[in-house]
């Protein structure tokens, strides 16, 4: 019940990137039960690469415990994360991360895989995937839907 209701809050998230016409993916830490960070895409309103939710939750989550180091925490993902992002997932030490969505690139999510695999400095993250897979698959198909309708447009 856990997974879910916080997977519900970084579904929240990727609805504020979504209404920002952003691809909706939202972040969550967790660390004891505590959310201490929080993030949603903000790749083009900031006209940055690096302003992936993960990161941009990972980051607040540092800042909020005066850290790096995040071991005990886990992050809650609305869609499986980019190669950049499985790096900064290990580089920071969270012991676990619950998905959403399965990002439908097979050759991202093996790259992720690999990222995760290679992890030498602890031990491998734990991943947990398809938690709340229907919604935060939906926000994502409809996203998708509307900026084809734009691009049709135009």
């Amino acid at each position: 019940m856990k997974d879910e209701y916080y997977m519900t809050l970084a579904l929240k998230e990727a609805l504020k990137s979504y209404k920002k016409n952003e691809v909706p993916v939202g972040a969550i830490v967790v660390l004891h039960d505590k959310v201490i960070g929080k993030g949603h895409n903000l790749k083009e309103t900031k006209h940055d690469v690096s302003s992936h939710a993960e990161l941009i939750a990972i980051k607040t989550a540092s800042k909020k415990t005066h850290d790096w180091r995040l071991n005990e925490a886990i992050l809650y993902i609305t869609m499986s994360p980019c190669p950049m992002c499985a790096s900064a997932i290990t580089q920071s030490r969270i012991k676990k991360i619950v998905v959403g969505a399965i990002n439908p690139d097979s050759i991202t999510k093996e790259s992720t895989d690999i990222i995760f695999a290679l992890n030498t400095s602890k031990p491998l993250v734990k991943i947990k995937e398809k938690v709340k897979e229907t919604e935060c698959l939906e926000l994502l198909q409809d996203f998708f839907k509307k900026q084809r309708k734009k691009a049709k447009k135009n």
